[in-house]
């Protein structure tokens, strides 16, 4: 376990030593980074726009009661819930993983609850390269075996959400100017079931796959097939894709908590289960970080037009629900880090460097010639 530390708290040093380095496309690289400050923007002024329409009729002078008033044992609930919901992630990471290398339960914990508190501060969900570029620190992991187990994950993630979508659709009816959202779960059902072929082709058929990628442009594909075949080829897998569905099952008890916490008590299990699929849903589209605006969005419109809640109560509620997902992930990536000993800074330009060391090696990777199958 010591030497986990001591990995991390070199960050600085070595981001000193391995730095961005001038590789002859500084034009290009300029000109990415406008484009990506510019989207930044624009999915920030988005997300205050959604977040102020949400308010605007929220009567937020009555938070106060409403906070006096809620039953904190539910809210309790909430939070251990929450706290499950992440320790089962940690759980799945690591069966998804230990084909390749043995992880262990705390360090799957401490890298997602590190990776949940960069999503709430920094831009782009961060933190799920981030969460990664640790787990290969703190291990023999390659830094590319992790980036591709997290693929993985939102494969088989976004396989049983499209799912739980057609139950949702079963159990309440969404009025028309919602039905975006079913339209989108559709969209995004195709997307996952082609990733999931691609996914099966690339692990059950890697040497066939990797030989017709012989091009340099290619070299990133043959990568991800190679480190796909590394974990496919394991029962262990399998039991991951079955985990993943319990995971988005338990994310449903925080929500019923709070609405009975707050009072909505005539708000079922499948009120929460139908909640829980559209901010899941809503969770897809690039937002601000923690989620701020189309969280409250989508909370107060299901709350209003699906389940016939007055505006100012769904308005309020939406940002009580946000404090009560949010804070003990705040709060529990602020022990990680600390157990961690780095700074988000530091462990954010490490994983940058990471990551550009990692395309470099795919790029002398791609300059070589690709060996024909010996078979």
């Amino acid at each position: 376990m010591g030497h986990q530390f001591a990995d991390v708290s070199g960050i600085r040093k070595n981001y000193a030593t391995t730095g961005p380095r001038y590789d002859g496309c500084l034009g290009e690289r300029n000109s990415s980074q406008t484009r990506s400050r510019s989207f930044l923007v624009l999915i920030n002024l988005v997300s205050i726009g959604c977040l102020i329409w949400s308010l605007h009729d929220a009567k937020l002078g009555q938070l106060k009661h409403d906070l006096y008033t809620m039953n904190w044992w539910w809210v309790a609930l909430a939070v251990v819930a929450d706290i499950g919901v992440y320790c089962w992630h940690a759980w799945r990471w690591s069966l998804l993983l230990h084909p390749v290398e043995p992880v262990t339960f705390g360090q799957t914990v401490r890298a997602i609850y590190v990776g949940l508190f960069a999503n709430e501060v920094l831009p782009f969900r961060a933190g799920e390269v981030l969460r990664c570029f640790l787990l290969s620190r703190w291990t023999d992991l390659p830094f590319s075996v992790s980036l591709t187990s997290a693929l993985i994950e939102r494969i088989f993630d976004g396989i049983w959400l499209c799912l739980c979508l057609l139950v949702t659709v079963k159990i309440v009816l969404f009025p028309q100017h919602l039905r975006y959202l079913i339209d989108g779960g559709y969209a995004l059902g195709i997307i996952v079931i082609v990733g999931a072929l691609l996914l099966a082709l690339a692990m059950f058929h890697h040497h066939r796959t990797g030989a017709l990628l012989n091009r340099p442009w290619q070299r990133h594909l043959r990568v991800l097939i190679d480190d796909l075949n590394l974990i496919g080829h394991s029962r262990y897998l399998y039991f991951a894709f079955l985990q993943s569905l319990p995971y988005l099952l338990l994310q449903v008890i925080p929500i019923y908590a709070s609405f009975k916490g707050y009072g909505f008590d005539d708000l079922t299990l499948g009120a929460a289960f139908a909640t829980m699929v559209i901010l899941r849903l809503g969770s897809v589209v690039p937002q601000a970080p923690g989620n701020l605006g189309l969280f409250q969005l989508l909370t107060k419109e299901t709350l209003e037009r699906i389940f016939n809640y007055a505006p100012a109560d769904a308005a309020r509620f939406s940002l009580v629900l946000w404090g009560i997902v949010t804070l003990p992930l705040l709060i529990g990536g602020v022990i990680a880090l600390s157990v961690t000993g780095a700074r988000i800074g530091e462990l954010r330009k490490a994983a940058h460097v990471g990551k550009l060391e990692l395309a470099s090696q795919r790029a002398n990777l791609g300059a070589e010639p690709v060996a024909p199958d010996g078979d």
